[in-house]
């Protein structure tokens, strides 16, 4: 199946979570706004490597059989289909807000109290930002921002006659200020009403041109192809040359134009000329507000209704790492942590632990997507000031978040942290963090490595899984990885496998052994998750092992280009997606191995750009009790009968739903990660003498949840 059309679909089941009855309202909102963040990004990446094809004249069809005309023609009419329903479902919520006191309201609906008030804030806040770009034959068209709102505005001369020549002004609405403003609150109106900043500016559009008088005003919003061209190999210097590729993103060619309803032609005539758009782009109208992002902040922000949200949700310590210091803990065990459901405080912890230990020699890190204000980046920098050996791997080329990426390299620079920008061609995928530690004479390695990035913002709404070990295999491995990163290594490996080198061929490898086990009639079973799945050869593995008697499940949130229950091709094969409260981030590749279950954890995706264009890691699962947690887990996710669609062989997504006894497995998920936590706090004759028995969780695995309900 189609890699881009998968995509639009996985959107489209973003979207039936702000349509689904028991979403709660605000919620809703936020599912809205993702929807338009995802379709940014896609619309501005994909869609654009579309175009960039028909323009060129490429005839060539994928191995799903489209060539790229046709897929712009496929991709246009879905991405106009979701828009439509994303405006019908945003209405339908706004009623829904309504009768619970939130409102977006118009300008006409104010009293004169309230339009004064405004006024006030318009003139002392917005005005003297605003800048008024006329468009005539002294000043020619000007240069559009990409994803900004404009206002066109029509004006004609005062005193003069209604046939008049008209003029076209355009106006940017500022970015930096808020998009929505509070309406106060009065005696006759105690419900909370907002109004947007457009409804505002074009209240007052006049006072931009005193001259005139605007006879027409429409918003709408271009995107440009934000596709990066990084001359890798040619650039003296990495970090300058992506300075550079940045400046000119935000001017590619126009990809998408969508504007306001009743959006006045002449105008629009003169955009599509000034803009060279045409029936190859995309050309969307909104039945209400352009770009519904700032409905995520929306949410975010209104305090007192928590009823209309999910219920609050705190993450839990992780107990075996509250007792005592990490490295005393990890000499005796692996730790391994389920985010969201525990806090990622433990992972700051750890860094910043080694940066203050004095016994620590040295810290390396890669760094992929962090937030602004991480603990993680203020712990390396204070390490490399105390005089640690500190080595940070930041990767510039993490799309849309490259200008972050390149402030935090200068601040670690500035440290005194060796900055490394990963190797040309190939982005740093991998998630891992070595300490070097001085004990008793001899030098120990610490390690964590993770399934997701080293965010707190992400990983309080992201499913993802790190392992704190000090297993020497896996420290020697990870070293060598560094090594190779760094430098001009070529390690060999103990346990880990990496991309692009080894780890698609290991997978294809633990692929081949469930098929010949279950050619000889032995127990034989994979159960993979990820984000997406789209990996010709890797597709064809698995339609192989299916027909050699591989039971496969696939748990695969995002993009899925096999297609699953073709008689005699992929019968054994079941594939579902979840979408719900949290992202689905996770990767956890599971074999059955003729009863001698392997389980790895990994950085990548089955896509072919994880397995031979990123440096990735897969990490093994040794502990018994771990695996034995991860395979509940697992379970659980393919047991989830309330937020799960199956795709079926058409390529169509259903929802799960039967008679079974509700399952929904964030909700358990988050009782089983409980109980794990309450049996590592028991004295150790209370569990067992390896540890604590994982097999009693399921006793616990109730339907629904205190998170939910």
């Amino acid at each position: 199946m189609n890699r881009e059309l998968s995509w639009l679909q996985f959107n489209r089941r973003v979207l039936q979570e702000a349509e689904h009855h028991s979403t709660p309202l605000l919620e809703k909102m936020k599912f809205l706004s993702i929807v338009s963040t995802n379709l940014d990004e896609f619309v501005s990446i994909r869609v654009a490597g579309i175009m960039d094809k028909v323009k060129s004249g490429d005839r060539t069809a994928d191995f799903t059989g489209y060539v790229p005309e046709a897929l712009l023609r496929k991709s246009i009419a879905m991405i106009n289909t979701l828009v439509e329903d994303q405006y019908k479902s945003f209405h339908q919520v706004c009623g829904q807000l309504k009768d619970n006191g939130i409102m977006f309201t118009d300008m006409e609906a104010l009293d004169s109290a309230e339009l004064q008030k405004l006024e006030e804030y318009y003139m002392e806040s917005i005005l003297p930002v605003l800048t008024p770009l006329a468009v005539d034959r002294s000043r020619p068209f000007p240069l559009l921002r990409s994803k900004s709102i404009y206002i066109a505005v029509i004006l004609k001369q005062r005193k003069t006659d209604p046939d008049s020549e008209a003029h076209l002004a355009l106006v940017e609405i500022p970015a930096n200020l808020p998009r929505y403003i509070e309406v106060s609150s009065t005696e006759g109106h105690p419900e909370r009403r907002f109004i947007l900043i457009e409804a505002l500016i074009k209240q007052h559009i006049h006072r931009l041109f005193t001259q005139y008088v605007p006879v027409s005003l429409h918003a709408f919003r271009l995107t440009r192809n934000a596709d990066l061209t990084l001359d890798e190999e040619g650039a003296e210097d990495l970090l300058d040359e992506m300075e550079r590729a940045l400046q000119t993103r935000r001017w590619g060619a126009p990809v998408r134009l969508e504007l306001e309803n009743s959006f006045n032609p002449h105008v629009l005539k003169l955009l599509e000329a000034e803009l060279e758009i045409d029936d190859d782009h995309l050309l969307l109208t909104s039945s209400g507000p352009i770009d519904l992002s700032f409905l995520m902040d929306f949410s975010f922000s209104l305090s007192g209704y928590d009823h209309l949200k999910y219920p609050a949700f705190n993450p839990i310590y992780p107990q075996e790492l509250s007792h005592a210091d990490f490295f005393s803990v990890l000499r005796s065990r692996d730790v391994m942590v389920f985010h969201p459901y525990e806090s990622f405080d433990c992972v700051n912890d750890f860094v910043q632990q080694a940066a203050n230990d004095p016994s620590v020699l040295a810290i390396k890190m890669t760094l992929y997507r962090s937030n602004g204000d991480s603990h993680i980046i203020q712990a390396l920098s204070r390490a490399a000031e105390m005089g640690k050996q500190v080595t940070v791997v930041v990767e510039l080329k993490a799309r849309f978040d490259e200008a972050r990426n390149i402030e935090w390299a200068r601040k670690l620079e500035q440290a005194g942290c060796h900055v490394v920008f990963g190797l040309a061609g190939l982005k740093i995928h991998a998630k891992m963090t070595l300490v070097v530690r001085r004990e008793a004479g001899s030098l120990q390695r610490y390690v964590h490595v993770a399934t997701g990035n080293y965010n707190e913002v992400s990983a309080r709404i992201f499913t993802d899984i790190g392992l704190f070990t000090s297993n020497p295999q896996i420290g020697e491995d990870v070293a060598n990885l560094f090594n190779k990163i760094t430098g001009f290594a070529v390690p060999s490996w103990n346990c880990l496998s990496v991309a692009p080198t080894h780890l698609k061929q290991q997978l294809f490898q633990c692929i081949q052994r469930e098929a010949e086990h279950a050619s000889a009639g032995k127990p034989a079973r994979m159960i993979a998750k990820m984000n997406a799945l789209s990996n010709r050869e890797m597709i064809d593995m698995l339609y192989s092992a299916s027909q050699a008697g591989v039971h496969i499940d696939l748990i695969v949130r995002g993009i899925c280009c096999l297609r699953p229950g073709i008689p005699g091709l992929s019968e054994n094969i079941t594939v579902r997606s979840i979408v719900d409260r949290f992202l689905e981030h996770s990767r956890i590749f599971y074999f059955e191995n003729d009863g001698s279950p392997q389980i790895w954890l990994s950085s990548a995706d089955m896509m072919t750009r994880n397995l031979d264009r990123r440096i990735e890691l897969m990490c093994p699962v040794s502990d018994t009790e771990q695996k034995s947690l991860l395979f509940q887990l697992l379970s659980l996710l393919l047991e989830d009968n309330v937020r799960a669609r199956q795709l079926l062989s058409d390529g169509q997504y259903r929802m799960v739903d039967n008679e079974a006894p509700r399952v929904r497995s964030q909700s358990d998920a988050k009782l089983l990660i409980d109980k794990k936590n309450r049996l590592a706090d028991r004295p150790q004759d209370e569990s067992s003498a390896a540890g604590f028995p994982f097999e009693t969780y399921a006793d616990e695995q109730q339907p629904g949840s205190v998170m939910y309900h």
